[in-house]
């Protein structure tokens, strides 16, 4: 079967110091290489996880242990080429998102292979998320697979815990770096080899253990006075600047405009601070973003060949959105926060469904491989593809449903929060409040599209009117 990669996503990490309410919070854009791949989403109860996994992309397969944590997924809504779990939250509070498709190079590669029966993407999520109970341990369960099976591609992936967030790059074969994001600082990372100066003697740090050995012995560091490992691991292509830089530059730019930086940059900073507490808002603003206010906006006033000229962080190709939240300031109960939307990321709103729960709405857990509107899935994409054809004139009614779903989202999460300490199932209970904010936003999602048919159904061109 040939491997099917899901090789577009851009990610955003945001350490506890750096958040405006002192959460940790992992976020990606999850990326198609065609532009519908349903998805949906879902919980995996420890009865439903499986206790031998066979991948369905290559021939690996193995015992997973017997004491699996119930989580929530964002599967595949058809599992044809493997189930593509993508990012969820375990019961322990522990939040993984799972993968960001990056670069590397002819000499790391050279060296250690890709391996055709290793692990990869659609693994991921399933074999690692339901064992570990810090973002570290994810991190060195992961780091033991790839060393122990290999891996047939190049992934980033990232792990959070309410005190510790975790990004890893897998790195040839069998190889790997992590680090941890300081706690007042933010990342944003698109599909390349992101980490630049790497501290092997520091506590914030893990890799695979023979990684120094194999960059010495092989001549693989370009640099004689530092330790970057996205110049000796990664990449650094025409494409990476036509695909890959201007989206973190323009990102690094809406939290720090003093930057001195330009779209086509090489060499942007990895970890970044800003001078300012970052939202939700703020998150799923720069992940549904396409350069607005420059000449690279798709739907601009620039010239067709601006327009033209950058990969958009907001694009047909968006699957799903996941801002994954472990907060710090409520009992650990209600802490876990799964934000999710569906489709191209211009035209769809997040919803902060509590990860605490057993099941998930029908309308978000119902998607199949076949168009109905009825669930958020194929709703958001029908928006998004209305919308695109007169981006100016749906804007302002898009900005309005979006700001009042996720406003009428927050206010029934506030009455959640301070009643859930009194709930005898509390489970049940936020499942209950996840049903509500699905329902209405669904319903604010419908009046949006009957906004944008009324505005635009006069713009059609299959027109003749008694006045002509």
């Amino acid at each position: 079967m040939t491997k099917r990669i899901k090789g577009s996503c851009t990610t955003f990490l945001v350490g506890k110091k750096a958040s405006l309410d002192g959460s940790t919070i992992i976020a990606r854009n999850e990326d198609g290489y065609a532009p519908l791949n349903p998805e949906k989403f879902v919980v995996v109860n420890p009865a439903d996880q499986p206790r031998h996994y066979q991948a369905v992309l290559s021939s690996v397969n193995f015992d997973l242990p017997d004491n699996p944590l119930r989580y929530t997924s964002t599967p595949d809504a058809t599992d044809d080429h493997g189930i593509w779990a993508a990012a969820g939250i375990n019961s322990e509070n522990v939040a993984m998102t799972a993968t960001e498709t990056i670069t590397s190079n002819s000499r790391i590669l050279g060296v250690d292979p890709l391996v055709d029966n290793g692990v990869g993407e659609e693994d991921f999520t399933t074999i690692v998320l339901p064992y570990i109970h810090s973002a570290r341990e994810g991190v060195q369960r992961l780091g033991a697979f790839l060393e122990k099976y290999g891996t047939y591609e190049m992934n980033a992936m990232a792990f959070s815990d309410n005190n510790e967030v975790w990004y890893f790059e897998s790195i040839g074969g069998h190889h790997w770096a992590a680090i941890r994001i300081p706690d007042d600082a933010y990342v944003v990372a698109p599909n390349r080899l992101n980490i630049d100066q790497f501290d092997f003697d520091s506590d914030d740090t893990l890799f695979a253990a023979d990684l120094p050995e194999l960059i010495v012995k092989n001549h693989l560091n370009p640099d004689p006075d530092q330790v970057n490992l996205r110049h000796i691991f990664g990449s650094a292509t025409i494409k990476d600047t036509r695909y890959n830089n201007a989206r973190a530059w323009y990102v690094q730019k809406y939290f720090n405009p003093e930057f001195d930086t330009e779209p086509n940059d090489q060499d942007l900073p990895f970890i970044c601070r800003t001078n300012r507490k970052i939202s939700v808002e703020d998150i799923k603003f720069v992940l549904s973003s396409h350069y607005q206010n420059t000449p690279y906006d798709p739907y601009g006033t620039g010239t067709e060949a601006e327009k033209k000229q950058y990969r958009p962080i907001g694009i047909n190709r968006n699957q799903e959105l996941h801002i994954l939240q472990i907060r710090n300031d409520v009992p650990s109960e209600i802490a876990a926060i799964h934000w999710l939307a569906f489709g191209p990321n211009t035209f769809n709103s997040v919803v902060p469904f509590y990860a605490n729960v057993f099941d998930t709405p029908e309308s978000y857990r119902g998607t199949t491989g076949e168009c109905d509107p009825t669930k958020m899935y194929w709703l958001s994409n029908v928006m998004a593809l209305i919308g695109d054809s007169n981006f100016g004139l749906y804007e302002d009614q898009e900005n309005l449903f979006e700001e009042h779903s996720v406003a009428a989202c927050r206010n029934l999460q506030h009455e959640a929060d301070a009643k859930a300490a009194s709930q005898e199932d509390l489970p049940g209970y936020l499942a209950s409040i996840n049903e509500k904010m699905a329902n209405l936003t669904q319903a604010n999602a419908n009046k949006l599209l009957g906004q944008m048919l009324s505005l635009g159904e006069g713009q059609m061109k299959l027109q003749f009117t008694l006045n002509d």
